[in-house]
C-alpha cells in the first residue's frame, strides 16, 4: 500500500519530509508549508489509516507506521531526507532516525514523546471511537491541542472528526504500546525538539527527555503553545525549523 501525500517544492534541494500527528491530516502543516517550500522539495504525508492514506484494519505498531514512511521513500526514490515531525509523526521520526541513520540527514521532533503510559488510556480511547466514532471524541481531543487563547480550532475538529474510526483506533493501539526510549542514544541526525509549554498531551518534560537521550539534541519550549505548536505559533516554529535545517534562501 501507498500513503497519500504530495510533494512541492524546489527541484534540486533537499528533501524534508512533514509528518503529521494523531487525528490529522498532512494539511496541518499549512502553517510552515510555504515557507519550507521555498528552501526545500517537501514531501507531506498522511498516517496510514488517516485522510487519504488506506485504512489496513488494525492494530498498528510504529515500528509498522515508520516502515510504512520508509516505503513511501523507497517508492519515490529518495535516498535520505531531512525529517520533521509532530506527536505520532515525531514518533515515526525517530523510530526511522534510530533504525536507519543512513536516511534521515536532520531531525526535528515537535510536542511528541518516546513513551505515553498509561496503555490502557489509549485503549480505552480507541474503544470509544470503535464504538461511537471519532467525532465523539474531536471536542474533548482538540481542546488538548490548543491553549485556551486560541479561537481557530472547528478546522481542526473537523479534522479529527473526518479521521476513519479504524485507523484512529489502531494508532492509538501503536502508542499504548510505543516505547522508543532504548532507540534514542542510537540517532546519529542532529536533532531539534520543540514543545508546546502548555501542551498537557506530551508535556515538556517529554521533550526534554528526548532531549537529554539523543546525543547532542537541542531543546527549545515554546512559550503560549499547547500540542500544535506549529499552527498556535506559526512564525516562531517555522523559524526554528529553518534554523535548524539550513537551506539556501530562495
Amino acid at each position: 500500500m501507498t500513503l497519500a501525500y504530495d510533494l512541492s517544492g524546489r527541484v534540486g534541494t533537499p528533501v524534508l519530509v512533514l509528518g503529521p500527528s494523531l487525528g490529522t491530516t498532512r494539511a496541518m502543516w499549512a502553517p510552515q508549508h510555504a515557507a519550507l517550500s521555498d528552501r526545500f522539495l517537501v514531501l507531506r504525508y498522511d498516517l496510514l489509516g488517516h485522510g487519504d492514506s488506506p485504512v489496513p484494519p488494525g492494530p498498528y505498531t510504529v515500528d509498522q507506521l515508520a516502515d510504512e514512511v520508509l516505503a513511501l521513500l523507497d517508492s519515490l526514490r529518495i535516498a535520505q531526507c531531512h525529517y520533521v515531525g509532530l506527536s505520532m509523526g515525531g514518533m515515526i521520526g525517530m523510530t526511522l532516525a534510530a533504525r536507519h541513520p543512513d536516511r534521515v540527514d536532520r531531525l526535528a521532533l515537535l510536542c511528541t514523546s518516546a513513551h505515553l503510559p498509561p496503555a490502557q488510556g489509549w485503549l480505552d480511547r480507541a474503544h470509544q471511537v470503535k464504538e461511537h466514532g471519532t467525532a465523539s471524541i474531536a471536542d474533548i481531543a482538540v481542546s488538548r491541542w490548543f491553549t485556551p487563547a486560541f479561537a481557530d480550532r472547528d478546522p481542526y475538529v473537523a479534522m479529527l472528526a473526518a479521521t476513519p474510526d479504524e485507523g484512529y483506533a489502531a494508532t492509538c493501539a501503536a502508542i499504548a504500546a510505543m516505547d522508543i526510549r532504548p532507540l534514542l542514544p542510537r540517532i546519529t541526525a542532529p536533532t531539534l525538539v520543540i514543545s508546546g509549554h502548555d501542551d498537557p498531551a506530551t508535556p515538556p518534560p517529554h521533550g526534554r527527555l528526548i532531549a537529554d537521550s539523543v546525543p547532542g539534541a537541542r531543546f527549545v519550549e515554546l512559550a503560549e503553545a499547547a500540542h500544535l505548536a506549529n499552527v498556535e505559533q506559526p512564525s516562531d516554529v517555522t523559524k526554528l525549523l529553518l534554523d535548524h535545517l539550513g537551506g539556501k534562501d530562495a
